[in-house]
């Protein structure tokens, strides 16, 4: 994949673009944004949708997941898709997927993704691993809280009309202890929570990790299976996590005590679970995860945990809170739209990250170059040959398993520089994916040579005599006259006897394509000026 954006304008040594303390930086956006669609499914966070609408991105938005044919057919000519848990993004599905680019899971987990079939097509994957921690650490304290008075149950009797006033079995949960299973993020910020109210934390994860608080670690599981009161799982979907609890591990736990995951459905033995419960082994578990969830709310779940004594089922809420999912929809949006419009892959699952300081907007004759590519011996050394003859300004290379990513700015001169590099980049053998950006066409280049944040910052910086030389530039460069010529003929053939009601301001906005770009209206009114007189010289010419 190679993707890049040219300017031109006076060059910026390689020193000043260091020193530089611009706030007005160069967004590179390869594609005129306008072009970019981008499909969401499962009721992603309004604050996503209008962060990518303000990036200039088409959004088509859904409020549920899409069924497989459906969604093989939506996927075809989208550039990104961002989904929750219930969407399956599998290579038959990705493998139809023509144009995408990157994929955002606005979640934690990525196992609805073939991570490794998305990364050999050049597909950048991210995701969201802190901005849920605080709610799902939150549900488990109310959970512990909940379990040990055993409201669930309570509650449930009352709803029936049965009035069961009782104390035997309830306790308070000062100075019990709770196993943390997994000390990431959220098993952490429980911990912290957990101490907070009175709790002993002990924790076990299989990366030597630093206590927070008071929390002391565990030598091993059944250690703290066998220590806690209340085992909170927080792990992810592996194969070494898949039934990590089961029978025997359930025997090892005390009896009387407690087990609650919210991490994923895979890690505990759903049926081992109920007939712990049913013994009365475990006096209660919480579980919001299962190995099976249904595509769509409604009736019609099914578990063994169903009826079990005091026991809470709920249904994959940890981490859907209000505040939970407006910062998911923040930080997975942006890394979307930055991976979109720069190339950075910072914080990619899948992918190698990396990224380049941002271009400061006075620095226009910087192309950058953005490659993905497989990762054998050979291909730097292509690369490097193809911009011996450019002053790199930088650059940055990374590789991830079988795939490699390479990023560099490069100063150009003119068009055609732009194009040879583009075109032999792309003929390597080792390009996974080359996609005709719009540098590729004549017409393209007119949408996206200018862009609007560059043209605010002429403006603000007085220069605008330069800002209107260079639009007429390339504007003139384009051969834009013929094709205007052509065209008013075409409209008036096609205008037949309501000719007449055309007026130029139509024609205008027909013929160019500087007319369709996001240049502020009043330097546009100057420019199109130009356009302007020579469409009423040639109308009468074309009406002959």
């Amino acid at each position: 994949m190679v993707d890049a954006l040219k300017i031109e304008s006076n060059p910026i040594s390689r020193r000043d673009s260091f020193n530089i303390r611009d706030t007005h930086t160069r967004n590179l956006k390869p594609f005129n944004s306008g072009d970019i669609k981008i499909l969401l499914l499962e009721n992603i966070s309004q604050k996503a949708v209008d962060i990518l609408k303000k990036a200039g991105y088409q959004v088509e938005y859904h409020t549920k997941a899409l069924d497989k044919e459906t969604l093989i057919e939506r996927i075809k000519d989208v550039h990104a898709v961002g989904i929750r848990s219930k969407t399956k993004l599998t290579e038959e599905v990705l493998s139809h997927a023509n144009k995408l680019l990157t994929i955002g899971c606005f979640c934690i987990g990525t196992n609805q993704v073939d991570l490794n079939y998305a990364a050999s097509r050049g597909i950048c994957v991210f995701n969201s691993p802190f901005s849920n921690s605080r709610s799902v650490a939150e549900l488990v304290i109310a959970e512990i809280i909940l379990l040990s008075r055993q409201l669930g149950d309570r509650s449930r009797e009352m709803h029936e009309g049965v009035w069961n006033k009782v104390s035997k079995g309830c306790y308070e949960i000062r100075g019990k202890t709770l196993g943390i299973v997994g000390y990431g993020h959220i098993g952490t910020q429980l911990g912290v929570l957990a101490e907070s109210v009175g709790m002993h934390v002990i924790w076990y994860d299989v990366v030597p990790l630093m206590s927070i608080g008071m929390g002391r670690s565990a030598g091993s599981l059944d250690e703290l299976l066998s220590e806690s009161d209340f085992v909170s799982l927080h792990v992810p979907e592996t194969p070494d996590t898949k039934n990590m609890i089961s029978t025997r591990e359930l025997s090892v736990m005390k009896k009387g005590s407690y087990l609650i995951n919210a991490s994923r459905g895979t890690v505990v033995d759903i049926e081992a679970l109920a007939a712990s419960l049913k013994s009365g082994h475990l006096a209660g578990a919480a579980v919001d995860v299962y190995p099976k969830e249904p595509f769509a709310n409604g009736p019609g779940f099914e578990s063994p945990l169903r009826n079990c004594p005091n026991t809470l089922l709920t249904p994959h809420i940890g981490g859907s809170t209000e505040e939970a999912q407006r910062m998911i929809g923040v930080e997975v949006a942006t890394a979307i739209t930055k991976f979109i419009d720069s190339g950075a892959s910072i914080n990619a699952v899948n992918f190698p990250q990396c990224d380049l300081r941002d271009i400061p907007s006075t620095d226009m004759t910087t192309l950058r170059i953005v490659n993905v590519h497989q990762n054998v011996p050979g291909v730097l050394k292509q690369l490097n040959n193809i911009l011996a003859n450019y002053n790199v300004n930088k650059q940055i290379s990374d590789s991830k398993g079988d795939v490699a990513y390479f990023m560099a700015d490069v100063t150009v001169n003119d068009q055609k520089e732009i194009n040879t590099i583009y075109e032999h980049i792309a003929d390597m053998n080792e390009s996974i994916i080359t996609h005709t950006d719009p540098m590729s066409s004549s017409t393209a280049n007119e949408s996206t040579g200018v862009r609007e944040e560059v043209l605010r910052r002429f403006i603000e910086s007085g220069e605008r005599e330069r800002l209107q030389e260079i639009l007429r530039s390339k504007l003139n460069e384009s051969g834009w006259q013929d094709r205007v010529k052509d065209k008013c003929q075409k409209i008036i053939h096609e205008s037949g006897p309501d000719v007449d009601k055309l007026t130029v301001n139509d024609v205008v906005e027909q013929v160019t394509p500087l007319a369709r770009t996001m240049v502020p209206e009043d330097v546009k009114a100057e420019i199109l000026e130009d356009v302007r007189a020579f469409v009423y010289r040639v109308l009468p010419e074309a009406d002959s």
